[in-house]
């Protein structure tokens, strides 16, 4: 079925795209040969709720996928330390002396104990428990009473390495020796982004929050812009919501589209001005301080709206913006990786999107919101900003470093711990997804049942 054939009312995102200031480039228009992910559009509650199909994620999936587990500029000086966690596993990811990014299981092979408990730079990595000491790339470097560990070497007590590899300025691993190359897990993704270059980006705010739902509740809150019309009412005059754009992009990417700048079809044809939308636009964008005389009778909100953000990023990031469309201004163009990573494209600050299991808790899961910015011409890279967590008590909203989004996202956890208590009590066998609205949860769920084919390559 064709995207078009699916479009609730009102322009489709390929029309507001048509309109565009600026050349599009072909790949924001849905491709001509989607891909086709099978399955059905119904969905068993159990998928959230069982531990024991939390076990078969544990087992098939995490092993076996690529997973983004920090930025480059996180690790800029050899001895530089991230700690990623996913489920049962630990994993240090550092650079080495010799330049090298290198990533290590956060064990250790005497007896077990977590190496490094806490992110910092260190000269080596030194377990707490007896002292065994091994250096950044991983080679053996200390051994206490060697006399005691016969036929011991540097060789073969070595820490045991897990792959990494990176893309956009992002380190990604992968548990499994024998998985093929991330540039082709992410089939579109480098050629689409190519244009936008996160690796020229920083990480300017790091936001995360544990939530009381299972990991894929939390992420699939983010995967359509259906919900906007109740959980966001508040931006239904900026938003073309119900006639967003949904394309499936190989079997581990998917993106959603939407127009800010335009109004949500729920409204009705023409029931908002457009100076109102530039007004209202405007109050977003620059956290509540209201319109200007640049609104003063604009006809056409989206160029009216890409033009000011154009002007503003050029003084704020010192680059040119001239040929970046209005879409890649204003609009939500919202990447998903399977399994759990979301980059934003455009040349707005990104945002990035990752969910992780808590531990090994079917029901609890840790959400991270970053925020890249473009470097300047003049050069130099900021320092990236340290992980802000907040506590349960805490909202979104008093992250002073997500200033607009963070109230966004409170509105959207308003829903994530309901719909974990729902599922657990839903007399239905099935939930019944929206054909093409919610095509991308369909095809992620597809996506996760090759995995958890016991023996089906990644």
């Amino acid at each position: 079925m064709s995207s078009q054939a699916a479009i609730f009312r009102g322009p489709s995102y390929a029309e507001y795209l048509d309109a565009d200031s600026r050349d599009v480039p072909a790949f924001l228009y849905p491709p001509d040969a989607p891909y086709e992910p099978g399955g059905s559009t119904h969905i068993a509650p159990q998928r959230y709720t069982s531990q024991e199909f939390f076990e078969r994620e544990r087992v098939l999936l995490w092993p076996r996928v690529w997973q983004m587990a920090c930025r480059e500029e996180e690790l800029a000086r050899p001895g530089d330390v991230v700690i990623y966690d996913i489920v049962d596993w630990s994993f240090i990811i550092t650079r080495s002396e010799d330049g090298q990014l290198r990533g290590f299981y956060n064990s250790c092979p005497h007896r077990g104990r977590k190496l490094l408990t806490s992110e910092r730079h260190v000269e080596q990595i030194r377990c707490g428990f007896h002292g065994f000491t091994w250096e950044t790339d991983g080679t053996l470097r200390s051994l206490p009473c060697a006399w005691d560990f016969p036929g011991a070497t540097p060789a073969n007590w070595r820490l045991r390495e897990v792959q990494l590899a990176t893309w956009g300025g992002f380190v990604f691993l992968n548990m499994d020796p024998r998985a093929r190359p991330l540039t082709e897990y992410l089939d579109v993704l480098p050629q689409h982004f190519a244009r936008w270059r996160l690796e020229d980006c920083w990480k300017a705010a790091h936001v995360a929050k544990r939530i009381d739902c299972n990991w894929k509740v939390a992420q699939e809150a983010f995967m359509e812009s259906f919900h906007v019309i109740a959980t966001h009412p508040q931006i239904l005059e900026i938003i073309a919501d119900a006639n967003a754009q949904y394309d499936l992009l190989g079997k581990h990417v998917n993106r959603n589209m939407a127009a800010f700048g335009a109004s949500s079809p729920h409204l009705g044809e023409d029931a908002v001005e457009p100076q109102r939308i530039v007004s209202q636009m405007l109050t977003l964008m620059r956290g509540g301080r209201g319109s200007d005389r640049q609104v003063e009778r604009m006809s056409d909100a989206r160029r009216t709206l890409a033009q000011i953000n154009r002007k503003a990023f050029q003084r704020a990031y010192d680059c040119d913006f001239e040929n970046a469309t209005d879409a890649e201004l204003l609009d939500a163009i919202v990447y998903n990786v399977f399994p759990n990573f979301s980059p934003w494209g455009g040349f707005a600050p990104n945002i990035i999107y990752r969910w992780r299991p808590d531990g090994a808790r079917v029901d609890s899961c840790l959400m991270e919101v970053m925020l890249l910015k473009r470097l300047p011409r003049s050069g130099g890279r900021p320092a990236p900003a340290p992980v802000h967590w907040l506590s349960e008590a805490e909202s979104w909203s008093s992250a002073s470093e997500l200033p607009v989004l963070g109230a966004v996202i409170d509105q959207d956890m308003l829903n994530m711990p309901e719909v974990q208590k729902g599922l657990r009590g839903a007399p239905e066998r099935e939930l019944r997804l929206a054909l093409y609205q919610e095509s991308r949860i369909r095809h992620f769920h597809s996506t996760l049942d090759l995995y958890l084919q016991a023996g089906a390559p990644g």
